[in-house]
């Protein structure tokens, strides 16, 4: 059973609900992951990317694959390996994503569409994964003495993952020296951001 990709309107939950009884449809919207019909390739990212926001352990086999797309010179590709990779921690039960744990962060210096993705999908990351909780909110700490050119932005990206477990956090202090910091940020989303971080957990 081939799949119609071509449309710009495809019924991502509807297929998305097919491929969850059918393993062939799933191969198939992988493999789209490398597809030159750029249609077709954003499609079945978006579909895969559902499923594992609904079912992450249908795609863990795939894991190796989206692993070594993260080596791709096609950003596109990047950047949906590193947003499916994220949702899959949550059933990463052979700890795969420690061996790859630096070469997914060096992603934050990617370029902006990747790095505030990863930045902002982190605090799930965290909530899958709390034995990096230290190494992650490192990682994004360190963002303040990025030289990226959009360094404000993907800050942003980084508070709304703090948003995610700052409540469990053990680094409440640091974090939320981090957000004051950025209070005068260049980016207006971002104090936006800032503001309702502050708003809900100042005092906490």
């Amino acid at each position: 059973m081939s799949l119609d990709l071509r449309k710009k309107d495809t019924d991502v939950k509807g297929i998305a609900e097919k491929a969850l009884k059918n393993d062939d449809l799933i191969s198939e919207l992988v493999k789209n992951l490398k597809s030159q019909e750029e249609t077709v390739r954003y499609n079945s990212y978006k579909i895969l990317l559902h499923i594992t926001e609904v079912k992450p352990d249908v795609l863990y086999s795939s894991w190796d694959f989206l692993k070594d797309m993260l080596d791709s010179k096609n950003t596109y590709w990047r950047s949906s390996s590193a947003q499916l990779l994220g949702n899959l921690t949550a059933v990463d039960s052979k700890n795969k994503f420690e061996k790859i744990f630096d070469k997914y962060y060096d992603l934050l210096n990617d370029s902006v569409i990747i790095a505030c993705h990863l930045a902002s999908n982190s605090g799930k990351i965290v909530k899958a994964k709390p034995n990096l909780e230290t190494e992650i909110t490192n990682k994004l700490l360190d963002l303040e003495k990025s030289t990226h050119k959009h360094k404000d932005l993907i800050i942003g990206g980084a508070i709304e993952a703090f948003n995610e477990f700052f409540e469990e956090s053990i680094y409440k202090n640091k974090i939320m020296n981090f957000v004051y910091n950025q209070k005068d940020s260049s980016s207006p989303k971002t104090r936006k951001i800032v503001k309702e971080f502050i708003r809900k957990w100042e005092g906490t």
